[in-house]
């Protein structure tokens, strides 16, 4: 049999709170008196094609409680996708086309179900317009819930507006449509970062007034993007996606702080094994080797690794490169023929060349002469900063 304060410890070990104090161990033995699963709702809205790592967080602690034996509610927010998260957003995000979200809304499906266990009595999927098209009366009951100045204390609005930065009425609405969800599923705990804490939170009030039994929340820490700073977001470029190779896992992997790396193992649930403490390198390694593994194939992390290494320890060049045409011209310019076989801009290429990253067959590309005979390029291999090769061709 079950423990409930064992299960609510081990649930909230890497979680940044959770809420009410004792909430979810309160929620455990309830269902376990009850002789039925919890009802644990994660909802994501479908804003871009694919799941990164930080979304992984919070899936990942879905696979716990199905882990449990608990039932997991996967919301794919169709509806509220359509008003945009304003949480942490520093102005109102842009207005997706039914098309663009309903794309995005099967993708985000498909990957999700990477990490959860797709068993019918652990997992539900639903679409948050089965009950949020509503008829217009439903809505104006649900509209005297929030008050304006509990929606202007949250941060990012009281930000805004003491910037005299626009919001929408409908990012007052966001939060009310989102609690509303937990009403139509009768979510017993609600999972979500940091930065919903303040949406979370107020789905108990919605629960409450709609005469439901209240949610626990637990929030879980916001994971660090590639770049060391900010969290994870594809609008940053600092994201590691899951559908990606295992050599671009294994490569952006390598690319965090080595401080971040066991928060990353910690927040993804790998398991660093016996790699000691005090080998940092090593340990980022590991961790990188495990997410190939996880998100791209058994035996995909050591394969990466060694492609990894020849590329960057040892120097080398990858075994499959793209091929790039040479134009016909005698002389070429090399930001130009940059900008065409890395589709970068032309200015762009001049500072790459100017900081040494760029490499003409292993050699640094001279700055000081931009105008190269095209009788030196051909078949040469040339490579724009660490890991982007092609090999010049004549054309056929």
């Amino acid at each position: 049999m079950s423990d409930p304060r064992a299960d609510a410890r081990f649930l909230a070990r890497n979680a940044a709170a959770v809420n009410p104090d004792g909430g979810l161990e309160e929620r455990l033995a309830t269902a376990a008196r009850e002789g039925r699963r919890l009802r644990v709702k994660l909802g994501i809205d479908p804003t871009a094609p694919d799941i990164h790592l930080g979304h992984v967080v919070v899936l990942q602690k879905l696979r716990e409680f199905q882990d449990l034996g608990h039932q997991v509610v996967l919301i794919v927010g169709d509806y509220t996708a359509r008003v945009g998260d304003p949480s942490g957003r520093s102005a109102t995000r842009p207005v997706l086309t039914a098309e663009e979200i309903e794309h995005n809304a099967r993708t985000y499906q498909e990957q999700a179900g990477r990490i959860l266990r797709d068993d019918p009595e652990l997992l539900e999927v639903r679409r948050n317009g089965e009950w949020l098209d509503m008829p217009m009366d439903a809505f104006l009951r649900l509209a005297r819930i929030p008050k304006v100045a509990q929606l202007l204390e949250r941060d990012d609005f009281a930000k805004r507006y003491a910037g005299q930065r626009p919001i929408s009425l409908l990012e007052f609405v966001y939060p009310l449509l989102q609690g509303y969800d937990s009403v139509a599923i009768r979510a017993d705990v609600e999972i979500g970062g940091t930065d919903q804490t303040f949406n979370l939170l107020f789905g108990r009030d919605v629960q409450r007034a709609e005469g439901v039994p209240e949610q626990a929340v637990m929030t879980m820490p916001l994971l660090v993007g590639i770049d060391g700073s900010q969290k994870m977001s594809k609008s940053l470029g600092n994201q590691i996606g899951i559908g990606e190779p295992a050599d671009e896992i294994f490569g952006r992997t390598m690319r965090i702080p080595d401080e971040l790396t066991d928060q990353w193992a910690s927040l993804l649930a790998i398991d660093l094994g016996d790699v000691p403490a005090g080998d940092p390198r090593s340990r980022k390694r590991a961790l990188a080797r495990a997410l190939c593994d996880r998100f791209a194939g058994a035996g995909q992390g050591e394969q990466a690794q060694e492609a990894f290494d020849r590329l960057f320890r040892d120097g080398g060049v990858p075994e499959e490169i793209a091929e790039h045409a040479l134009p016909g011209d005698p002389v070429l310019h090399l930001p130009a023929l940059l900008a065409e076989a890395f589709g970068v801009s032309r200015s762009e290429a001049r500072r790459a060349i100017g900081q040494g990253g760029v490499r003409i067959n292993g050699e640094v590309a001279n700055a000081t002469n931009l105008d190269v005979d095209a009788k030196d390029l051909q078949d040469a291999v040339l490579r724009l900063g660490k890991r982007r090769f092609v090999r010049l061709v004549t054309p056929s």
